[in-house]
């Protein structure tokens, strides 16, 4: 029997942590929390509002034999260490193990650590403290101010909108933030302006021919300006008139936090940002990084050593330059140091190529942040124009000496390959060189281009640009913020998606030896991929919300709350009145909701029937109305297809869904029409009593009559059994082939096929059936 019981939160960490302990000592995992408010009951919300928001806590049915076996392991050591994650999160999971378990204080200890190596273990186990329950209390504030928000929101928004639908304190100012984004691009009204280019030739240094393409230092507002500027400098001189040349340096970026490294792994490796936690979360457990929920840049001087030696060791002395950052954020609060591999000598670690890539993004940063600066040399090259105040310009950067971008270049965008980037043997001499042309002399120019730009609308949010715009504002804690995005698309308020691009022409006015002619070109413009879109519902809930309840959703206050969670956390301020000065706030505004639906968007009035056509969210999603509830004539209604919004919807596509709209006629099979419809559960045809589904991949509004054909056809096979030895018969069923005998079915091995079953076959699975268990499982053919 072990002396000493350690429980953690995943069985994975428990693995890796049992390694680095003796024989004396057994470890567990508490799989999670063990218990959470409840949420059933004659107080659904299970908070006692009368006795300082007590939280009613219940333990999670699922881990009762789980809790058990905790109990027994506990009752049996003499001494229990809660080694649960050292931010607020773990803290609470500790202090409920603690409640649950009926620990002893005298026989309990809590230990944190940030890493999970043999010396990092042996250490915490040498400093245990007690639990720090301004911590817990903090945890205990956020979630019950959650609960409260989530729990009386939601309901409100059922009668406002529809069913189902809910809000979260954080959330819903997520989806503002998309929706805010969106209704910034529609409002968006692009100008256009033109932008002069030139390409010069002179002499280089050597007296070799050298072209220099530069950009005019003023952009004109008109067609006719521009081209009165071409034909001014038709018969201008040109000369070099200025070089310019100015040292400089650039510093790589301090290690990661939570929130760098989901924005740099989603610009590099393209991963969402749950994916990100879900593998830091691995690598972390297995040892291989510090913990993954952090705010702090700073870096143990262990880590500062040993990043030291491998700088040293692989690239000499000139390329190392000691830095020790310090988090500017004043509400860091989880763990105490920036995320880096536990072990700097392991360049490279075992593991899937996601763990890999995630590993070695981590590696390189880390690397990177203890290198000397890159020195660079940015030249300005200047051409003057006879008779003219504006010049054309050249830039260009010449990298002297590479420094830490021999490791890690932080400014190479999301396309680039892999994690290529600034790695050894690639040429980092120089980024758009000029050539090397002496000053003062003459130059001809060889062709100007007037062209036609057009000011661009705001880009959409993508995952990492997100989570960059909450850390921002201070929305949220950058731990949450994976759920918090994974979360608002789970409940369909916002989508992750891709916006086709238009052909859009321009012009753009060509001098050439004298003489300007005009080319019409064209481009793609509004061309977006893996945007965050906002849904109409997400819209609806917005804009309800934010009209509602403006305070609740505004950044300011959501910041605040995460100040005042900040101050719990610190001990200086009592838990329950952070929850009372929200709620005082927060209740009346739900009492003061009106009754009824949000109104629908009138789009105008038909002219054929001369009823109102309005867009409006209803029980199966956004459609489109004809007519109105408060008349005798009972309305009609149209799903919005994929690609339409009731926000941006006009009238004459409205009308349009109508004449197409669904159920409607396909055509007849013997006799019998085929009714092309949709439903709950997705467009489906129908001939006479038979329905048979759509698949996603035909579009129902599109579909022809061979391909109706062809489905009802593969239905009917499909009904047709498969074989029949007297009573009992070989079925197809919705979840694949069965027997069937009398009113009995039973399942088939997944090793046998069901084409190759015999009688003798099928009467030897009937007869090792257990009845009485597949009755409880039983399943019937769809009729």
């Amino acid at each position: 029997m072990s002396k000493n019981l350690v429980i953690v939160e995943s069985p994975a960490k428990a693995k890796t942590i049992e390694k680095f302990l003796g024989d004396d000592f057994h470890v567990l995992s508490s799989q999670g929390h063990i218990r959470d408010i409840e949420g059933q009951g004659k107080n659904s919300l299970g908070i006692d509002f009368k006795h300082g928001y007590e939280p009613n806590y219940v333990v999670d049915s699922s881990k009762e034999h789980l809790i058990q076996t905790l109990r027994s392991e506990a009752a049996k050591a003499e001494m229990v260490w809660l080694a649960s994650d050292e931010d607020r999160e773990g803290e609470a999971i500790a202090w409920h193990l603690k409640e649950v378990l009926h620990l002893k204080p005298e026989h309990t200890r809590r230990v944190v650590f940030h890493e999970i190596t043999k010396s990092a273990i042996l250490h915490a186990i040498e400093n245990p403290r007690d639990i720090d329950y301004n911590l817990v209390n903090a945890q205990q504030a956020r979630r019950v101010l959650d609960r409260i928000v989530g729990f009386e929101l939601s309901p409100v928004l059922w009668r406002k909108i529809a069913t189902g639908l809910s809000a979260g304190r954080v959330q819903s100012v997520a989806v503002r933030l998309v929706v805010e984004r969106e209704e910034e691009i529609e409002q968006f009204v692009s100008t256009d302006q033109y932008r002069i280019t030139a390409d010069f030739v002179g002499a280089d240094a050597q007296g070799n021919a050298a072209v220099l393409h530069t950009e005019l230092n003023h952009r004109f507002l008109t067609q006719e300006e521009a081209i009165a500027f071409l034909e001014q400098i038709k018969t201008a001189s040109f000369r070099l008139e200025s070089i310019q040349k100015k040292p400089g340096k650039k510093s790589p970026a301090p290690p990661f936090t939570t929130s760098s490294l989901q924005q740099e792994a989603a610009r590099k490796l393209r991963f969402p940002v749950a994916k990100t936690m879900r593998i830091a979360q691995a690598l972390y457990e297995s040892g291989k990084i510090t913990y993954m929920r952090t705010d702090s840049v700073n870096l143990s001087s262990l880590a500062i050593n040993t990043s030291k030696q491998e700088v040293i060791k692989d690239y000499g002395e000139a390329y190392h330059q000691m830095r020790q950052y310090k988090t500017a954020s004043k509400g860091a609060q989880e763990a105490h140091e920036a995320i880096r591999p536990t072990y700097m000598e392991h360049r490279t670690i075992s593991g899937s190529a996601d763990e890999k890539n995630l590993y070695e993004l981590i590696w390189k940063r880390t690397l990177a942040s203890q290198m000397a600066d890159a020195e660079v040399e940015t030249t300005r090259m200047e051409v003057s124009v006879s008779d003219s105040p504006y010049v054309f310009a050249a830039s260009g950067e010449v990298v002297l000496f590479d420094g830490f971008l021999k490791v890690y270049n932080d400014n190479a965008s999301s396309d680039d390959a892999g994690m290529n980037d600034g790695a050894e043997g690639e040429d980092m001499d120089t980024v758009n060189t000029l050539p090397q042309m002496p000053e003062g002399q003459a130059l001809k120019m060889r062709e100007t281009l007037a062209t036609q730009t057009y000011s661009k609308a705001p880009q959409r949010y993508n995952e990492a640009t997100l989570v960059k715009k909450m850390e921002e504002l201070g929305i949220g804690r950058p731990s949450t913020y994976a759920t918090i995005i994974e979360t608002i698309q789970q409940r369909k308020y916002v989508e992750n998606g891709n916006i086709a691009g238009v052909k859009r022409p321009y012009a753009c006015f060509v001098l050439k030896n004298g003489k300007i002619s005009e080319k019409k070109k064209q481009e793609m413009v509004g061309a977006e991929s893996h945007k965050l879109l906002p849904t109409d519902l997400g819209r609806a809930a917005n804009s309800f919300l934010v009209e509602q309840f403006p305070e609740i959703l505004s950044y300011d206050f959501t910041s605040n709350s995460e100040k005042q969670f900040d101050e719990v956390a610190e001990g200086n301020a009592d838990w329950r009145e952070t929850v009372d000065q929200f709620y005082q706030t927060f209740e009346p505004l739900i009492k003061k909701v009106p009754s009824g639906k949000i109104a629908a968007r009138v789009l105008g009035i038909d002219p054929k029937t001369g009823l109102e056509v309005s867009a409006k969210i209803a029980k199966n999603g956004p459609c489109i109305q004809l007519g109105s509830t408060d008349s005798d004539e009972k309305p009609k209604f149209v799903s919005l297809p994929k690609g339409f919004s009731i926000y941006t919807i006009t009238l004459p596509e409205a009308l349009e869904l109508f004449e197409h709209a669904l159920p409607y006629t396909l055509g007849e099979i013997d006799g019998q029409e085929v009714i092309v419809g949709s439903a709950k559960y997705g467009p489906f045809i129908r001939i006479g009593s038979e329905f048979i589904s759509i698949p996603k991949n035909i579009d129902p509004m599109t579909i022809t009559m061979d391909e109706a054909k062809q489905l009802i056809a593969k239905k009917k096979q499909l009904a047709e059994p498969i074989h029949v030895f007297g009573d009992i018969q070989v079925l197809n069923g919705r979840f694949g082939a069965y027997i069937r005998q009398g009113e009995q079915n039973f399942k088939i091995p997944r090793t046998i096929k069901a084409e190759e079953l015999t009688e003798a076959a099928c009467k030897e699975i009937i007869e090792n059936t257990d009845v009485s268990a597949s009755k409880k499982k039983d399943f019937y053919r769809k009729k």
